[in-house]
């Protein structure tokens, strides 16, 4: 039996729905607008996509796309449609201009969203799975168990290489376990990648020296792929341990690239997200995508957070989180990073939405913010995650670093 991969779309349309789908299986494998020679039944039979169900479900827009063909109700229904390996390959570069490519500009839909990939066992002979993940990224931040606690330097932009020196320290000093560069701050002025790994590397030399632990500093190396890859040998010729891209950015293939370079973990960044997520009738789920930013071998994933200062709900983080913790095509484990607006009063929330203590908790503000400074903001985070570990509420706790927390951040997040 042909091998396929099984892509899973939410479709929105005006016209029959059987006419709607039968035009992205046609247009994302052997058809186009209008009949052509050479497009023979045997082709089709070999390479054609094949709609494999459509069930109808309840439009979750009420206004189509721009420029959606068709007078009729808005209709909504979940496809599988199975494209052929043959067409592909086990290639990412390949299957994405199939399965999330020219299909969003078709007229015959008024939206559509890919929710979900079923891969075949090729793509894992073609791929390598993450060197590090949860196990190695425990094991170079010297935190055997229990949640992982980090931060990311603030301000975004603006400092200079002596600031890092400073905060780094203090950070490393006060026991955050990660640290990590901003998106926005890649190998640009005032702190060029170069002298930043420099000045970095020291602080966490002297942390090292003063308290036998190391924490894992994520360097933002995107960039062009070669200088991406010069980037990666920078840090760990100077003793780093991890190295941040914005996946988004420097895109799949690339970060597939530089996983069969990389000696140190990989922390994926996925900013620019957002124009894939947060419509419902265009563009990629969540599910879907971490599908395809693990087979490309990160050992860290951001997956949002939960009562986010971004959009996204909570539901979307716990789903991707569980779909994380599941084996994709037998391994390709990867590390939930979540991010954005967290701190001690979201502890409990996502202990229980999370179900997990093997994750990453970024908390920015949460930490640089605390009004007695960051090694309590730290303090206060580890006290939250162990009252709420133990099923103590975050109120009744009797520690100064976590009721300033409370009473700086608006109290105890609730369900």
């Amino acid at each position: 039996m042909t091998a396929h991969t099984v892509a899973t779309y939410r479709v929105l349309t005006r016209l029959p729905l059987e006419r709607a789908v039968s035009a992205v299986a046609g247009e994302q494998s052997t058809g186009t607008f209008v009949s052509v020679r050479g497009e023979t039944d045997e082709l089709r039979a070999r390479h054609g996509a094949v709609v494999r169900s459509i069930t109808e479900i309840p439009p979750p827009v009420s206004e189509p796309l721009p420029g959606a063909t068709g007078d009729g109700p808005l209709r909504a229904a979940l496809v599988e449609i199975a494209f052929p390996l043959e067409n592909t390959g086990p290639s990412l570069t390949n299957l994405l201009p199939v399965v999330a490519g020219n299909l969003y500009e078709l007229r015959e839909l008024a939206g559509l969203k890919l929710v979900d990939l079923e891969l075949p066992a090729a793509f894992c002979d073609a791929y390598l799975p993450a060197g590090f993940a949860v196990e190695g990224t425990r094991r170079l931040v010297g935190r055997p168990e229990g949640v992982l606690i980090g931060t990311i330097v603030k301000p975004n932009v603006g400092l200079r290489p002596s600031d890092y020196v400073d905060l780094v320290r203090e950070l490393g000093l006060a026991g955050a376990d990660f640290i990590k560069d901003d998106e926005v701050n890649g190998d640009c002025p005032p702190a060029p990648l170069a002298q930043r790994i420099r000045a970095v590397v020291s602080a966490l030399d002297e942390v090292e020296r003063r308290t036998g632990r190391r924490p894992m500093y994520a360097f933002n190396i995107s960039d062009e792929p070669d200088r991406m890859l010069r980037n990666h040998d920078m840090v760990v010729a100077a003793g780093g341990t991890c190295v941040m891209v914005n996946v988004n950015v420097v895109g799949l293939p690339a970060v597939a690239m530089l996983r069969r370079h990389a000696r140190v973990p990989i922390h994926a960044h996925v900013t620019g997200t957002g124009a894939l997520f947060r419509h419902p009738a265009i563009g990629i789920e969540h599910v879907a995508y971490q599908k395809l930013a693990r087979l490309a071998g990160v050992d860290q994933l951001h997956c949002g957070g939960f009562h986010s200062k971004f959009y996204v709900t909570d539901d979307d983080v716990a789903a991707t989180v569980a779909a994380m913790r599941e084996p994709l095509l037998g391994g390709f484990p990867c590390l939930p990073v979540l991010s954005s607006a967290q701190w001690a009063g979201t502890a409990p929330v996502t202990l229980e939405r999370a179900g997990t203590t093997d994750l990453l908790v970024l908390a920015g503000g949460g930490v640089l913010g605390h009004p007695d400074g960051p090694a309590a903001g730290i303090a206060s985070i580890r006290q939250a995650w162990a009252a709420s570990a133990a099923g103590v509420p975050l109120d009744e706790v009797d520690e100064p670093e976590l009721r300033a927390a409370l009473k700086r951040f608006g109290g105890v997040v609730r369900k």
